[in-house]
């Protein structure tokens, strides 16, 4: 009885119980914060991921700029469902470039965290061209306008820039080459060598089949490298984290 009499004169104490509480978060929120000062990671590196190339990058911006983000996640968690569905769960290395995170919370549509490979480029050409035609029952909207809408690259190493700022490590060779880099990647007659020794895995070809880079390039090239970075056949996780 006597504690409890005691908490009541906590509760009946206004300022009392504003120290009380304001004590009680510091306390926790100290001893939550404080070793990360001590880390110098806190996510644990894996072989194969590096940052977007710079049509990768490109298509990210169209794919968030159409709201792609709102009705597909980009997060499988650790649950048998979701893995048996959509392959191994995602580890926190996969999004360390990514800014914003694109995780989701909703799915009106699939997964995409694994969506790398799964599809042909021609079936995401007629995926966004007409979505019903491949899957009848979806309520996505046609992006077939996409292939029509040329990227001029010329910004492109501004935007890798402003992701540098961020902690992204791209070089400055990796900047100087950006323009190039990113035609390359549809025009094989160039610097590829230059281009894969940079991102190491990058699908080099003519995405949408048309001639000049579109938006639709570059939007499927980065579906179609989405979960194939890391090699989940040889990863193991860090037992000591």
């Amino acid at each position: 009885m006597a504690i409890l009499d005691k908490h009541a004169a906590l509760e009946k104490n206004a300022t009392l119980l504003l120290v009380c509480s304001f004590l009680a978060v510091t306390v926790g929120g100290i001893v939550e914060i404080a070793p990360l000062f001590y880390l110098e990671n806190t996510i644990e590196e894996v072989d194969g991921v590096r940052p977007y190339s710079p049509l990768e990058l490109e298509g990210r911006e169209v794919y968030i700029r159409e709201g792609c983000y709102v009705c597909h996640s980009q997060m499988i968690r650790p649950m048998r469902d979701e893995v048996e569905r959509y392959g191994h769960y995602s580890l926190a290395a996969e999004s360390m470039y990514d800014h914003p995170f694109l995780w989701g919370s909703k799915r009106t549509g699939p997964d995409l965290a694994r969506v790398g490979g799964r599809y042909s480029d021609d079936w995401h050409v007629q995926h966004f061209t007409d979505p019903q035609s491949v899957v009848p029952e979806s309520v996505m909207p046609k992006y077939a306008f996409l292939k029509n809408r040329l990227i001029d690259p010329e910004h492109t190493a501004e935007l890798m820039e402003v992701h540098s700022w961020v902690g992204v490590p791209y070089t400055e060779e990796m900047l100087e080459n950006a323009e190039a880099d990113f035609r390359v990647q549809i025009d094989p007659f160039g610097d590829i060598d230059g281009l894969l020794e940079r991102y190491p895995g990058a699908q080099v070809r003519n995405f949408d089949g048309e001639a000049g880079i579109s938006e639709m390039d570059a939007l499927i090239a980065y579906m179609q490298m989405l979960g194939t970075l890391v090699d989940f056949s040889t990863f193991e996780a860090d037992a000591s984290r």
